[in-house]
């Protein structure tokens, strides 16, 4: 768990992932007397390096007074939906398996990772979203899948 948050954080420093691009917006879940509410949030990522590609990411945030100052943990309930909005080819020079986005859960300690992978026998990218906090002996995962147009 903590080589997970660690590698997380220090490709975060280096500037290896992208970050969310645009903020879709959110929905309130649970009120909160002091500090903002508790919500659900939605993120787009588009993929930098796939036309055409864009990933819907939501994922529960926590008020109160600790989600408004930056220092609460978020929980790892999250979802991913990835799209295409246009022909989408995969470059040839593309990785099979390349982290692509994160979104931070927590101060230093939690994220939500995008990794995107190429399945090369169905001609389609698969992406993949996970918590670096395990939970129950594993990370917290969504999948989702967008076909390549045929050439």
């Amino acid at each position: 768990m903590i080589k997970f948050a660690m590698a997380a954080l220090l490709a975060c420093l280096a500037g290896n992932f992208a970050q969310a691009e645009t903020h879709i917006g959110s929905v309130s879940t649970n009120f909160r007397l002091l500090g903002p509410n508790d919500k659900v949030v939605v993120e787009r990522f588009d993929d930098p390096k796939v036309a055409n590609v864009s990933c819907y990411a939501s994922f529960a945030q926590t008020g109160g007074i600790s989600g408004g100052i930056g220092v609460a943990t978020d929980p790892s309930q999250f979802a991913l939906n990835c799209v295409a909005h246009g022909p989408v080819s995969i470059p040839a020079d593309l990785p099979r398996k390349e982290q692509m986005g994160v979104i931070s859960a927590s101060f230093l300690f939690k994220h939500f990772i995008i990794t995107r992978m190429v399945d090369t026998q169905d001609n389609t990218l698969v992406y993949v979203l996970i918590s670096t906090k395990i939970l129950h002996g594993s990370p917290a995962n969504a999948v989702s899948a967008v076909p390549a147009t045929a050439n």
